[in-house]
């Protein structure tokens, strides 16, 4: 007879997964919907290059990749953690003017002065995000616009080192020695980037961690009846998430070779909280699809020239009446009704 499965062998309450050592672990482990979606997310970055006839397309998928890099961090804080950030751009701009002024200004290789400027920015999350993180509501939305205000003037006024409302240059991102250039290498890198970072987000989500911040969400005081450290777990989502942001931005810089203090700006924070709240909050998989959506909309609709921003106001009403939750939890609700 086979041994009956011990205690501490049987999977947890609600675990999609059997435990190591059951038979059929491995399978259900890869056939798992979160492995397959990675896997089909995968294979349709790898399948987009072809359909790109020239440049242009390639420059949009580039910007497309690298705004939902963002979303997808600003989610974890906003749609999971609960936590209000119309400041998130700061970090963004700080991660690319940090990595341009360390390799342009002090001559640090740049493969240096990417993950330097990304551990400073987190270093500032920390700082700031310890009193911050301690306000509720409105209140803490306040706080994280007037960090976001702060961050625009000193890297508008500080010339002699940002360049000032003109902005600076950025030296190239160099791999293996050789400076990265041409789209297609570029479209690699971010997406590349952008796979790995939903992973790092759908590993944190069905973590320990991830359950908790499910939990502050609810509410603050019966998670702290369970034991959980609200401050401890909202300065650590907060945290990664400007750690992505600062990523994505320091990559858009030297994609661009150019960066201004427009990318610390309040009106590019609330552009990312749209993404985050068309696509569906609490869903890595709507803050991709509210980056993709709300960046090649505008693309579509220039043909409509002096009535493209009234349209495109227009589509959002309209989505967020009929799509309360976002576009992917409607979605899938709908097609779990069904």
């Amino acid at each position: 007879m086979r041994a009956a499965v011990s205690v501490s062998e049987r999977a947890p309450i609600g675990s999609a997964h059997p435990p190591a050592g059951v038979p059929g672990a491995g399978r259900a482990r890869w056939r798992s919907p979160r492995t397959l979606s990675l896997a089909a997310f995968a294979a349709l970055l790898v399948a987009l290059p072809p359909f790109f006839p020239n440049n242009f397309f390639f420059e949009v998928a580039i910007l497309v990749a690298i705004n939902a890099i963002v979303c997808v961090g600003l989610n974890l804080l906003i749609g999971y953690a609960g936590q209000i950030s119309l400041g998130h751009a700061a970090f963004y701009a700080l991660g690319g003017y940090g990595s341009a002024i360390l390799a342009a200004r002090w001559g640090w290789p740049v493969w240096v002065s990417l993950p330097a400027a990304v551990a400073a920015v987190g270093a500032l999350a920390w700082a700031v995000g310890r009193p911050t993180l301690r306000l509720k509501g409105h209140y803490l939305a306040m706080a994280t616009l007037g960090l976001g205000v702060i961050a625009s003037i000193v890297l508008t006024n500080e010339d002699r080192l940002t360049g000032g409302p003109d902005g600076m240059s950025v030296p190239p991102l160099v791999l293996f020695g050789q400076p990265v250039q041409g789209e297609p290498l570029w479209y690699a890198i971010v997406a590349a980037a952008l796979w790995l970072t939903v992973l790092l987000a759908l590993n944190l989500i069905d973590s320990p961690i991830g359950r908790s911040l499910r939990a502050l969400h609810g509410s603050e005081v019966a998670a702290g009846t369970l034991g959980i450290d609200a401050a401890r777990f909202k300065l650590m989502v907060f945290v990664q998430s400007a750690l992505i942001a600062a990523t994505a931005g320091a990559l858009a810089a030297h994609y661009a070779g150019f960066i201004t203090p427009a990318k610390a700006s309040f009106l590019h924070s609330v552009e990312l909280v749209i993404m985050v709240v068309f696509g569906g909050m609490a869903s890595v998989w709507g803050a991709v699809v509210g980056a993709a959506v709300l960046t090649l909309l505008p693309q579509f609709l220039t043909v409509l020239k002096d009535y493209e921003m009234m349209v495109f106001g227009a589509v959002l009403i309209a989505t967020m009446v009929g799509m309360p939750r976002g576009i992917v939890p409607t979605l899938a609700r709908l097609i779990g009704r069904r």
